[in-house]
């Protein structure tokens, strides 16, 4: 248990805290509980505000010195259930409880905290305590291992721009306390100046093992599992055969009317949870501080399902595993009740955290000598100043080890030796022949070429590699990475394995205007997506042990499974593994439909990944009329990083399709695979985006342009990039996501423009017609003034199929002044009816941007026609100006839709300093930047000379970047093939390997 002395006291006089408690869930107050008790066994006096129950306080510390003020100033996040957190809803429940009030609350809190003459205030996390503090002028301390900035950060791309000013306020607050007591398993936490670090704070024990077994009236062998989802009645159905026999559960937090099977025991509201964790075999429940904090502590194994968008998880994981002291249960096995093999994998771990479990004691000793006086803070600066950029609108996983120093040690070390940042070469082409020879000791390829492709080597490698894991994993107990373990047993190698690549791309021109009909240009850039499928038999298919479990229970046989392996899966909080029975996907004769797929995979967040690859399955059953009557293995490794604007999804669609498609014979050519792709995408993964990324990753060329009219996708041509001109991407590190609220409404408000446009029209050409009465319309303009307009282009006009179409000289003259600048929905569909889109839907209560979203399309399909005329022309300065004028001109016309960042202007405007800025005579060799892709973060595409001087001046941005910011931008350069040009490998495993 370590140490329990308690902190020496302060002879001269008691000293008086006021401890703020967030109001998520009752772990903060219970790690409270820890070091409010040796603060108050030195004599001091505590005054917790806290929306938590007394008795969580009153049952551990018994003394006249603990106050409890029951005032709740956050609110944590709003969980729809026990493992459902509703994004929109925390924010705007915070707005409510902490934004609305806040003025009353800073004056209520100051005078409170003086009427108690407070020494010191001490916050978890509630952010307004440290600036109520700062105005009372009294010292504060956070001690923490998240805080709310980091976790509302994610929640901010979901509910749109309207509420990034709480992220900004919240960061601020934080920086007005002294420094940060920094818990183990903590998040980056940017916003705070100083940092000190304390071992675990775990509540002590009051009973041991056989204690609590024996009031429990339960003997000594038999196994014991905790049902534990912090305090969240969800009401759970739960039954007797759920369990391995001879087994009993203890279950936290049911319901007064709950009825529980015999072999389930409800446990009281107010019992004391660590006794029960030690005297348990093992728990299952979610991660939290407390639970991992405690299993940990405690050497209990825990099996875990993830939570939905909480970004303190990910950390708190690999802390648990990193100790092997976790097992992750999918789930839909936790509710279906397949959840015998996880407890008896628990059972054989051997938790084996030895560190420091006395955190309470080292921080209530901390926070003393601070109220004291002791002095343990350096210069102060902005919050927002340290979080703008580095977290904002979504964390950062995806970072080369050991960049950040907020990282843990651990978690470093895990990346390290663990292989969780598995280095993937960048695949600089060579010659064929000294790449292909070291393996053919391994694998003999039957049919295809690796194209001089580095990074596929290294992919070959690791698939080569994946027995010895799963041998090693057998006989050792050296912990190994989930997901290769998983992926050791995923292939029969006896059967041949189909390979296939697909690369990210960069976005130069055209962007969000390809929904629109625009001309785009797209470069398919070198990191990319490798995919290998193996169709089997469903009887010599390896099954993972809670899917034989469910095939077992089911009494189906060997019917076709679909396993799914995602390598990088630690980079984001999401499960590295997914099954399913492929007759989930039937309904009768007939596939289920886009909706009830969409609905499917909706289900666990955590698995939201897998409808990009199993959605490729459903597709091509829907549209091409496959059938698919073996198993499927598909194992996915992609080196295009998430949510940087660079088409990660595309890659995966397409190169899960490819390789689908080669190892059941169908012959799909590149450009109506990227359309099947395009249908995942936004049918069954729910995502609006256009075609050009799947058409990019599936039919561009290495160093060339993809020149593509969106009308729906015809591939123009492939423009040559000439010699003397580069393109490079920056990655900002504000994540992005085309399912995004913005991007959504965005595309909402250009199909409403377009309708209006249309509608406008008809009613010009209806009122043009010969023998047609005069008329005004409703804004005063009279009808006759369009005959001049021609009637041929007023009908064409109003049968408009895509805005693109319009040109920007007949927009600004006819159409124009018709447009609003915004709209509400209610209003557009008591006019429009619809707009014809059939990937989004308009909400009636919400107002969309109109003119802008409309505008952009109409011109930036004018822009992108002069780039590609440009990049033919003479090499010249004026060039190379005139390019880039044009990329500068796209990005703020992004800004005007709303779907720009801080990141990515921060990086344009970064350029633009390079370009002008004089070095002699000379003016600098960068030319051009613009945000790229669905916007809203993500990625800038960068236009310059090819020259080494361009790529030192890439480099000093890529540093200037860092230094304003903290985020050290990775850099996109180089190309490589789309997976029409790869085409596929079909390998067979050497019987000497």
């Amino acid at each position: 248990m370590g140490s329990t002395e308690d902190i020496a006291p302060v002879p001269s006089k008691y000293l008086v805290f006021a401890y703020y408690i967030t109001g998520h869930g009752f772990g903060h107050a219970t790690r409270v509980i820890e070091v409010v008790r040796h603060l108050i066994a030195a004599g001091h006096v505590v005054h917790v505000v806290t929306g938590a129950p007394d008795f969580v306080f009153t049952t551990e510390i018994q003394s006249p010195n603990l106050f409890i003020r029951k005032v709740l100033l956050d609110c944590g996040a709003v969980q729809a259930d026990a493992l459902t957190v509703d994004r929109l809803a925390s924010l705007e429940k915070y707005s409510q409880t902490a934004v609305v009030p806040r003025a009353s609350i800073l004056a209520t809190e100051v005078e409170w905290l003086n009427s108690i003459k407070a020494d010191l205030v001490v916050s978890d996390v509630v952010p307004v305590a440290c600036r109520a503090a700062a105005d009372a002028g009294i010292r504060s301390v956070c001690v923490t291992n998240f805080s709310w900035d980091f976790i509302y950060a994610e929640y901010v791309m979901a509910a749109g721009y309207h509420h990034r000013s709480i992220v900004w306020q919240i960061a601020e607050d934080y920086s007005h306390c002294e420094f940060l007591i920094r818990l183990p398993g903590y998040c980056p936490m940017p916003a705070f100046r100083d940092v000190i670090d304390v071992p675990l704070v775990v509540r002590r024990l009051h009973k041991d093992r056989a204690e609590v077994r024996k009031e429990l009236g339960i003997g000594n062998d038999v196994k014991l599992v905790l049902f534990n989802f912090g305090g969240q009645q969800a009401g759970w159905t739960l039954k007797k055969e759920w369990l391995p026999d001879g087994w009993l559960c203890l279950v936290c937090a049911a319901s007064d009317k709950q009825e529980l099977p015999p072999n389930f025991i409800k446990l009281p509201k107010d019992v004391y949870t660590p006794d029960l964790i030690a005297a348990c075999d093992c728990m299952l429940g979610k991660i939290g501080y407390g639970t991992v904090s405690e299993a940990l502590a405690y050497k209990v194994p825990f099996v875990f399902v993830r939570r939905d968008y909480f970004n303190e998880e990910p950390f708190l994981r690999n802390m648990l595993e990193y100790y092997q002291g976790g097992v992750e249960m999918i789930r839909r096995d936790l509710l279906t009740g397949h959840w015998i093999p996880y407890l008896e994998r628990a059972l054989s771990l051997k938790p084996c955290y030895e560190e420091g479990i006395n955190g309470g004691e080292v921080a209530a000793r901390i926070l003393q000598d601070t109220a004291i006086g002791k002095i343990h803070t350096s210069d102060k600066f902005s919050g927002a100043r340290r979080l703008r950029d580095a977290i904002v609108l979504g964390y950062q996983l995806q970072r080369a080890p050991g960049r950040d120093i907020t990282i843990p040690e651990w978690y470093t070390l895990a990346e390290n030796e663990l292989g969780l940042r598995p280095a993937v070469p960048r695949p600089e082409i060579q010659e064929k022949g000294s790449l292909t020879e070291p393996f053919i000791e391994e694998f003999e390829i039957l049919h295809g070429e690796l194209h001089g492709l580095s990074d596929t080597v290294a992919f070959l490698k690791s698939l080569a590699g994946l027995d010895s894991a799963f041998d090693a994993n057998k006989t050792t107990e050296k912990r190994q990475m989930r997901e290769r373990v998983a992926a050791a047993g995923l292939f029969n190698w006896e059967e041949d394995i189909f390979v296939t690549r697909a690369p990210g791309r960069l976005d130069v021109m055209g962007g969000i205007a390809d929904y629109s009909g625009s001309l785009v240009l797209q470069m398919p850039i070198r990191e990319a997506c490798h995919v290998a499928v193996q169709r089997i038999h469903p009887s010599k298919q390896r099954l993972w042990k809670h899917a034989q479990a469910r095939r077992n229970s089911s009494g189906q046989g060997s019917s076709p499974i679909l396993q799914i392996v995602s390598f990088g899966s630690e980079l984001s909080n999401r499960a590295p593994t997914f099954d399913m029975d492929l007759a989930d996907f039937m309904d009768g004769k007939n596939p289920i439909t886009y909706e009830r797929a969409f609905k499917y995979f909706s289900q666990d967040p955590s698995q939201k990944w897998a409808s990009y690859v199993a959605g490729t399955i459903l597709v091509l059953m829907s549209e091409l009329g496959v059938r698919f009557t073996d198993s499927i293995s598909i194992l996915v490794s992609s080196a295009v990083p998430e949510g940087k604007g660079v088409s990660s999804s595309a890659s995966v669609e397409v190169a899960t399709m490819s390789a689908i498609a080669a190892a059941h014979g169908l012959n799909i050519s590149p450009r109506d695979l990227a359309l099947l792709c395009q249908k995942v995408e936004n049918h069954v993964v729910g995502a609006p985006c256009g075609v050009m990324d799947q058409m990019t990753s599936a039919c561009g060329e290495a160093n060339k342009l993809l020149a593509m009219v969106c009308q729906p996708a015809e591939v123009k041509e492939l423009v040559n990039i000439p010699t003397h001109i580069r393109f490079w991407g920056f990655d900002s590190g504000i994540r992005h996501s085309v399912g995004g609220a913005d991007y959504g409404s965005v595309r909402i408000g250009a199909f409403m423009g377009r309708k209006i446009i249309k509608s406008t029209a008809s009613t010009l050409f209806t009122c043009s017609l010969p023998n047609a009465p005069a008329q005004k319309n409703a804004d005063g303009t009279n009808c006759d003034e369009f005959e001049e307009q021609g009637m041929d282009l007023l009908e064409t006009e109003a049968s408009l199929d895509y805005l693109c179409n319009l040109s920007p000289h007949r927009y600004e003259a006819v159409y124009i002044k018709k447009l609003p600048e915004t709209m509400s929905g209610e209003t557009f569909l008591k006019e429009y009816i619809d707009h014809s889109d059939s990937v989004t839907t308009i909400d009636p209560k919400r107002t969309y941007v109109v003119r802008a979203p409309t505008r952009h399309p109409i011109y930036e399909n004018f822009r992108v026609k002069a780039f590609t005329v440009l990049l033919t022309a003479s090499k010249t300065d004026d060039q190379l100006s005139a390019l880039g004028e044009l990329l500068y001109q796209c990005h703020y016309s992004y800004s005007d839709c709303g779907l720009g960042s801080d990141g990515t202007d921060r990086l344009v405007k970064l350029v633009q300093e390079m370009q002008h800025r004089k070095n002699g005579r000379e003016h600098g060799t960068l030319f051009g930047a613009k945000i790229t892709g669905g916007g809203s973060g993500g990625s800038v595409c960068v236009i310059g000379r090819n020259c080494i001087r361009s790529s030192e001046e890439i480099l000093e941005i890529q540093q200037r970047y860092k230094a304003a910011t903290g985020y050290l931008p990775f850099i996109f350069e180089g190309s490589s093939p789309g997976a029409g040009k790869f085409g596929y490998l079909r390998l067979r495993r050497r019987i000497s390997a």
